[in-house]
């Protein structure tokens, strides 16, 4: 089947995030038209790495006005240069952050709908909330919803949370949120018993929102004969607090720093269990592209798509006792994790990956804009 875009696409970001420029290289070449990205700077203090430029699609930047902290319910961004490249691209459909937040969006919508052009929204869902403020905040929600054609969702939760919110259940694309190619190469064996101490790996950033501290008790709180080797790759502002609380609760700990290319596959490679004990991180998908299961603390939805029993386990954020009991039963078996290792493999391979991200984001651009050339005939007769 023809997994193409036969025009040009344009894609709004707030920012460019070093580890979605792989994607955006990929898509670029299922775009015959071309793609163009724009998106600015982050604010400080987000400890976000960005892209500075793109391989295979054009990189156009934005000039970001913050209104308040990001982490603030009243934060604003607004894009300076939105309706320029807009006017420079001049794209046949374009795909907006799903995000009220940033209220330029609506002009590019509007810009786009004048020249009855297809809009799509790309988000994580829409949560709501039981506050006071839910009944003010969901009828303008409705409003910025109805700016789009169609909608691509990050999972499964967030597709059906946009349906729930009264978007078209046929015009709902689920996207899934992947960072790294369909694997090339199978998962180094591995044999059905430890040798020595099971190995258990954690690659991200080092800050307190990834929680190491919790995986640092939980190791110390397992019975001594299945404590593991745990690794941490990554650096960041926690570095030297998570240091100090290794040295204090759980000695095995060794920080290895931010490690990239053949050397960090090396770690992939040796590791019998992969654990994110905190938020974010997609390190998840190339540790179950090396066969390994893993241990992941719930959160936006994605990781639902990515953890199963079959391949792990999914606790709570935040709380130590789920995540002590998840690593018992992980190390107390070898052979099932194993097989566990094998599924989260074949999950990666056949399900979340570049690759079907980019499919999902051309079928639901050659839809909308199906249904933009029907709405065109219709007015035109």
């Amino acid at each position: 089947m023809d997994n193409n875009f036969s025009g040009r696409l344009g894609i709004q970001q707030r920012v460019l995030p070093a580890y979605r420029a792989p994607f955006f290289d990929i898509l670029a070449q299922a775009c015959q038209g071309g793609l163009s990205v724009f998106a600015g700077q982050p604010q400080s203090g987000e400890s976000i790495q960005v892209a500075t430029q793109l391989q295979g699609a054009e990189y156009f930047p934005a000039r970001n006005w913050h209104i308040g902290k990001i982490t603030s319910v009243f934060y604003l961004c607004w894009q300076g240069g939105l309706l320029r490249w807009l006017e420079t691209w001049q794209p046949d459909a374009l795909i907006m952050e799903a995000n009220p937040r940033y209220p330029n969006s609506r002009l590019a919508a509007r810009w786009m709908h004048l020249r009855q052009r297809p809009v799509l929204g790309w988000g994580l869902g829409v949560s709501g909330g039981s506050d006071r403020l839910e009944t003010l905040r969901a009828p303008g929600r409705s409003r910025f919803l109805s700016l789009f054609d169609g909608m691509l969702a990050y999972s499964r939760r967030g597709a059906e949370e946009y349906r729930r919110a009264g978007f078209p259940a046929e015009c709902v694309f689920v996207s899934p949120n992947a960072a790294a190619p369909r694997p090339a190469a199978p998962p180094p064996p591995k044999a059905p018993v430890f040798s020595q101490r099971p190995g258990v790996l954690f690659v991200g950033r080092l800050q307190a929102r990834k929680r190491i501290d919790l995986l640092l008790q939980a190791c110390a709180a397992l019975p001594e004969e299945i404590q593991p080797d745990l690794t941490l790759i990554g650096e960041g502002p926690s570095l030297g607090d998570f240091q100090a609380l290794a040295q204090a609760v759980y000695p095995r700990a060794r920080f290895m720093g931010a490690l990239r290319g053949a050397e960090l596959q090396s770690y992939f490679a040796r590791a019998d269990l992969f654990v994110l004990p905190g938020t974010g991180g997609l390190a998840v998908q190339e540790a179950m592209a090396h066969g390994l299961p893993v241990i992941v603390a719930e959160g936006d939805g994605t990781q639902e798509d990515l953890v199963r029993p079959a391949n792990g386990w999914l606790v709570p954020p935040g709380e130590l006792s789920p995540l002590v009991e998840a690593l018992r039963q992980a190390l107390s078996d070898a052979a099932r994790l194993r097989r566990m290792g094998l599924e989260s493999y074949r999950i990666v391979a056949e399900e979340a990956n570049l690759e079907r991200m980019v499919e999902a984001f051309v079928q639901a651009v050659r839809a909308a804009q199906t249904q933009a050339t029907r709405l065109r005939e219709t007015v035109h007769e």
